[in-house]
């Protein structure tokens, strides 16, 4: 992996403030593609700890600059463990807005990976590098396990001047 995407790939702060940052003066959304209940996939579920047969949350967006998707993210919680932490009213706000208010907010450690998206998006971009991480929150109360997937775009490595790899 080059320097340039080492920076966003292990970067452990806020990638929705680094995506603004980046973008500069032009606008930031999140498009929120699918948000619901079902069952996560099987490498989800061993990352959380869970059955693959039970029930979890699933949120799948778009981070956009410009309109242009830069980072999908996939994220999946244990749907028991969701109580009272009211993520299903994100909508269209970034996870993230809410992960980093969080003051007992733990990160396990960062995978980088470079293969696709289980999921499908706008656009016609590729994946060049993803990574995953589980947050936890609240632990000492049986708490929330939340596995963050994000994937970045050929659209952002266009867009920044990235290299290919």
């Amino acid at each position: 992996m080059s320097a340039p995407w080492w920076q966003w790939v292990a970067s452990t702060d806020s990638l929705t403030a680094r995506i603004v940052s980046a973008g500069g003066e032009r606008p930031f959304r999140v498009r929120l593609l699918r948000q619901g209940v079902g069952f996560p996939h099987p490498h989800e579920a061993l990352a959380l700890g869970m059955a693959a047969r039970r029930y979890a949350w699933r949120r799948e967006v778009a981070l956009c600059v410009d309109e242009t998707p830069w980072v999908v993210a996939r994220s999946v919680a244990p749907l028991k463990a969701l109580r009272g932490q009211c993520l299903e009213n994100l909508g269209e706000r970034s996870l993230g807005s809410w992960l980093f208010l969080q003051p007992d907010l733990v990160r396990g450690p960062l995978y980088a990976t470079r293969h696709a998206p289980g999921f499908t998006f706008p656009g016609d971009a590729s994946s060049l590098w993803g990574r995953r991480s589980v947050f936890q929150h609240g632990c000492q109360h049986g708490g929330l396990s939340l596995l963050v997937q994000e994937y970045f775009l050929s659209t952002m490595a266009d867009d920044l001047a990235l290299p290919s790899r």
